[in-house]
């Protein structure tokens, strides 16, 4: 279960938990004069690669965004390649992630997939239920706001108003179990979370980065943690 932050000046030390927004996908895509379908194939190569390196660095967390309850809104097309992608991910990752020692989870409701896809992400869960060493978290169906409405409407059903206050509601949350949040970092250049983590992310340092996702990769991961490394994180105190 996450616990209340530790005070933290400037300091080298590494983030426990990073969640990264991979933004940019169809961007980079159009750049190369390639269909949206390419930018995302190529964003799956870039998970791979970040996600190995976090592993190498002792990250004990890692949350990737990879599909948003907002993300219905695109083309049935677009959709159905994202499924089509994450059907390969599984079947050609999940041995490396057993064999890693990897913790899967997933966040969000993504029992609204394709039963296939359903019947894989439960298989690969299941597969890595023993493992002790560090989490992958995916968060596919997701939406922050949606989370925390469940949690209030769980915790209204059992507890009265006044019983029911940040760490009630932090209990409720899907990632309880994992580290308090330390980096979000967003790729591409925007400069907003868009429903993603918005408990979590209330002390978190935030990293906007230009770089479209495709092109993320190790040395751009090791240059946010050197930036966290800088940050003075005062937690409202002096």
């Amino acid at each position: 279960m996450s616990v209340a932050p530790v005070l933290q000046s400037a300091t080298s030390a590494r983030p426990r938990h990073v969640a990264i927004i991979m933004d940019g996908n169809g961007r980079w895509a159009k750049k190369r004069l390639l269909p949206r379908a390419a930018g995302h194939k190529a964003g799956v190569e870039a998970v791979r690669r970040v996600t190995r390196h976090a592993r190498a660095i002792g990250i004990e967390a890692l949350t990737i965004y990879a599909f948003s309850s907002e993300n219905w809104r695109r083309p049935e097309e677009e959709i159905g390649d994202l499924m089509g992608l994450l059907r390969l991910f599984i079947r050609s990752d999940l041995a490396e992630l057993v064999r890693e020692n990897v913790r899967l989870k997933i966040i969000g409701d993504y029992r609204r997939f394709p039963h296939d896809v359903v019947a894989l992400i439960d298989d690969a869960v299941a597969r890595c239920a023993a493992n002790t060493g560090p989490i992958l978290a995916i968060a596919l169906n997701y939406g922050a706001q949606d989370e925390l409405v469940r949690a209030a409407r769980r915790l209204a059903e059992r507890l009265p108003p006044d019983q029911i206050d940040a760490a009630a509601i932090e209990g409720e949350l899907e990632t309880r179990d994992m580290p308090p949040l330390d980096l979000l970092i967003r790729t591409s250049g925007e400069h907003r979370l868009s429903n993603f983590l918005l408990w979590q992310a209330a002390y978190a340092e935030l990293l906007f980065v230009d770089t479209l996702w495709p092109d993320f990769g190790p040395s751009d991961l090791d240059a946010a943690v050197s930036a966290f490394g800088t940050r003075n994180r005062r937690f409202g105190g002096l």
